[in-house]
């Protein structure tokens, strides 16, 4: 069983303004491993749909919610902090868009099964690609990995004769040498009327020749390259995550000012709802005992009266909501209650 320290050293609890700069850091994915990454907005938005499901979320956490989603789109709107790749996989696509352009259409074939090359893939069949075949050293796995794309299996010996009609290959496989040399990939080129080829070599040893690189109109890149394009990024997205943490900021301070007029809105309420009802039985009191007076003398005494109601809140309104230094808005709000008596009814309009 989990102790109850145990449990405590892996959470942590947030309150008022904290707890709302964290929400707008997480959905604007600033408090991510990977800063910038939008999949934590999902989760959040996941999570929120599931909770008003449930009927567990009411006014002020509808509204947080909701503004946490806004301001993680003022962020993505006004920076670029989700412009450039800081995963393996996604630089990969990245590179591919550079040299092709649009990806739509295009072939790709993954060599070995391996964990990084199928994100790349999921990300290359998000941009549209035509066609996935899978080559790998167990035809069975190669077959069960090419179902996820809708695509098709070939084993390691047809690799060869099938660069004649993929565009863009991703290889990583576990082999101990290279599986394709510059000679390899040299007469393939002439049979596909020299159309580019993009290779990623994301394998550890390396699966493929660098000498391939070499060959025109033919494009090699291997794990440290991607890494670089990589670190050159999240150096870029760090700068930006600057401007983003200012927009956070703003927003925090927006939506504590909100808050706090929430909080005193109800002794508003009820202190309004105290003179208002003192006033009108004076007055109801006072015109009961005047016959004299015509409607437009009753009208005029009306308004009076409202209007020094209206003076006579001025300045407990403004104590409300004004900022002091000294007391905080939960001792302002008690010392109002206190002073107006707003907390026993029988007291209040007599």
């Amino acid at each position: 069983s989990v102790t109850r320290e145990e449990v405590a050293g892996c959470i942590y609890q947030y309150e008022d303004e904290e707890a709302i700069r964290h929400l707008f850091l997480v959905a604007a994915s600033l408090d991510s491993m990977i800063v910038g990454e939008a999949q934590i907005l999902g989760q959040l938005k996941e999570a929120y749909r599931f909770a008003s499901e449930k009927k567990t979320s009411g006014l002020v956490l509808n509204k947080l919610l909701h503004k946490s989603f806004s301001v993680a789109k003022r962020v993505r709107t006004e920076t670029r902090i989700g412009a450039s790749a800081v995963s393996i996989s996604y630089a990969a696509v990245e590179l591919g868009k550079k040299i092709f352009g649009d990806l739509k259409n295009k072939r790709v074939m993954l060599i070995g099964a391996g964990e990084m090359a199928e994100l790349a893939a999921e990300h290359l069949v998000g941009q549209g690609v035509a066609e996935v075949v899978v080559a790998n050293r167990t035809l069975e796995r190669a077959v069960k990995l090419s179902r996820c794309f809708h695509g098709r299996a070939i084993s390691l010996q047809e690799l060869v004769e099938q660069l004649k009609y993929v565009d863009i290959i991703i290889s990583s496989t576990g082999a101990s040498g290279l599986i394709l040399a510059k000679d390899d990939v040299g007469p393939v080129m002439p049979k596909r009327r020299h159309q580019p080829l993009f290779f990623i070599d994301i394998a550890v040893p390396r699966d493929l020749d660098p000498a391939i690189n070499e060959l025109e109109n033919v494009y090699l890149y291997d794990i440290d390259d991607l890494n670089s394009v990589v670190e050159m990024n999240k150096s870029q997205r760090d700068k930006e995550a600057v401007k983003a943490a200012r927009i956070v900021e703003e927003e925090t301070l927006k939506f504590s000012g909100w808050l706090k007029n929430m909080e005193v809105t109800p002794t508003i309420i009820d202190l309004r709802t105290m003179v208002d009802q003192i006033c009108q039985n004076e007055l109801a009191h006072t015109l009961g005992r005047i016959d004299s007076l015509s409607a437009k003398e009753k009208k005029s005494l009306e308004k009076m009266v409202g209007a020094i109601s209206s003076k006579m809140l001025h300045h407990p309104m403004q104590y409300l909501k004004a900022n002091h230094q000294c007391v905080n808005q939960r001792q302002r709000i008690e010392t109002v209650r206190n002073l107006f008596n707003l907390d026993h009814e029988e007291g209040n309009t007599s």
